[in-house]
């Protein structure tokens, strides 16, 4: 599996940061690409919870999201699956200061994989994956700032 990562610091507390997170009536507002959710499976944001989404008509797609590993205060680990990739996305949230830092690290595999795969990993997915992540930790900082 590859691996994108971003770390961000917030003028926030580590319990509002991750109140926020898991509230997925806001994701519409900061997760890049999402265009509505479709499904809550409880016991969402606990181990065994999932969250099923939609993404816009150039997107991803239908998305599921499973929950696999759940910390509270700490962060979460969710198995990602698309048309085009799985993946193991963390986020993990850690007091800095006055502020908390969110951590989000995506680990993915493309579904349909050829000779060429890696080369075009390199030069445009792995590019692509570290924008979408940037993009969704930028928007969560005004949500957050927002209240």
């Amino acid at each position: 599996m590859r691996a994108v990562e971003t770390v961000q610091t917030f003028p926030a507390s580590v319990h509002e940061a991750e109140r926020c997170w898991y509230d997925t009536s806001r994701w519409h507002n900061w997760v890049d690409g999402l265009d509505r959710v479709v499904e809550i499976r409880e016991p969402w944001p606990m181990v065994g919870g999932g969250v099923t989404w939609e993404s816009g008509p150039a997107g991803r797609g239908r998305v599921t999201e499973s929950v696999v590993d759940y910390a509270v205060a700490g962060g979460q680990t969710v198995e990602v699956g698309d048309d085009e990739m799985t993946a193991r996305q963390t986020v993990s949230f850690a007091a800095a200061g006055d502020g908390v830092e969110v951590t989000l690290r995506l680990e993915y595999r493309v579904r349909r994989r050829s000779p060429v795969t890696p080369i075009i990993d390199v030069l445009f997915i792995r590019r692509a994956m570290a924008a979408s992540l940037d993009r969704t930790l930028m928007r969560f900082a005004a949500r957050l700032r927002a209240g």
